[in-house]
């Protein structure tokens, strides 16, 4: 039997713990017969399973018969995109030949005899959502890792108006919180404030520890070991299963934590920590030097005003390497972070 575990991002694996109601209330809500939201953003840090869920909740409604799916590339022309993968959909196809839709001028299909040719590519998804909404079909359009580009702001804006037109589409994407932040922060796209998001925090710790016990037929006691050293990270559950699997006739948790450490550093850590300004690397090595978890030590420590450490608090926060869950306190929500901000120090 081949490693039922993957380190690809990305890709949905064997051994997966959904996340259940998350993906519930995206799924009945998209299919209600008037949903309350046409849109959802699903925001993590690298690795807590946005693509996976996304994937997910697209297969889900696929196997719905009055569906469309479209995965759109955000660093491609989406609007030029959208209209070509709906133009090659045979039953539109057919459907825009019927209607005598010239959309030629945007090469698509052919120039049609007393058709005036349509040369905006709203004007033309604007036409073609009418014949969806006329057909009884919805449209479900999905973009993985969304960022705060052109491409995406111009889509964003365009399917505004498509709302406001009550055309039969959805919106699903995922992208890291910060690129969320700075796309819902542009003065023309303040609707997506509005527009739920789906913040992917920890798996659960008891359905790691039993997927742990069912796939290698652990005692309770040692999966639960295993499922601490992943904090509920996903991509953690899935690389030390992995390790596990290659290494399970030949050593010990214990034996494999190096690797372990080396994969989520080189695939993880290194490209967070790239990332982190120097104030905000200040208080993450405080932490892992001190063990401190007390907001006014950590704080003292560092030298920082009340003000200032709020505000790279938060930061970290957003970026998914601190819980701020209790007041007062934070901690690391990355598995064997300090062990790695200990190692930049060396």
């Amino acid at each position: 039997m081949n490693n039922p575990f993957t380190l690809s991002f990305g890709k949905k694996p064997l051994q997966y713990i959904s996340r259940l109601s998350q993906t519930t209330e995206i799924v009945e809500n998209f299919k209600a017969a008037e949903p309350s939201n046409q849109i959802y953003m699903i925001t993590g840090i690298r690795g807590s399973g946005k693509t996976v869920m996304m994937t997910n909740i697209a297969g889900e409604i696929k196997k719905e018969e009055n569906w469309v799916v479209l995965e759109l590339n955000p660093n491609r022309d989406i609007l030029q995109s959208l209209a070509a993968k709906l133009y090659a959909l045979p039953e539109m196809h057919r459907a825009f030949l019927q209607a005598k839709f010239d959309f030629s001028a945007l090469g698509l299909g052919v120039s049609l005899e007393n058709a005036v040719p349509v040369t905006d590519i709203e004007n033309v998804i604007e036409l073609m959502l009418a014949e969806v909404k006329k057909r009884n079909r919805r449209l479900l359009i999905t973009i993985d890792e969304v960022t705060n580009c052109e491409h995406i702001r111009i889509f964003s804006s365009s399917f505004q108006i498509f709302l406001r037109q009550e055309y039969p589409i959805f919106l699903l994407m995922t992208g890291l919180f910060e690129n969320i932040y700075d796309l819902q922060n542009e003065k023309t796209l303040t609707f997506l404030y509005r527009a739920p998001k789906i913040m992917l925090g920890a798996l659960n710790y008891t359905a790691v520890r039993k997927k742990y016990m069912d796939v290698f037929g652990l005692d309770a006691e040692t999966a639960g070991q295993m499922a601490g050293l992943t904090r509920g990270y996903p991509f953690a559950f899935q690389v030390l299963g992995y390790l596990f699997w290659e290494n399970r006739d030949r050593g010990t948790i214990e034996d494999i934590l190096p690797e372990y450490d080396q994969y989520l550093d080189e695939y993880v850590y290194d490209k967070v920590w790239s990332e982190l300004s120097e104030l905000d690397r200040k208080i993450l090595t405080e932490m892992a030097e001190s063990g401190e978890t007390k907001v006014k030590e950590i704080r003292e420590r560092t030298g920082m005003s009340s003000g200032l450490f709020s505000v790279y608090r938060d930061r970290l926060k957003r970026k998914g390497v601190l819980d701020t869950g209790r007041y007062g306190e934070v901690s690391f929500t990355l598995p064997r972070f300090a062990e790695f901000v200990m190692m930049q120090m060396i």
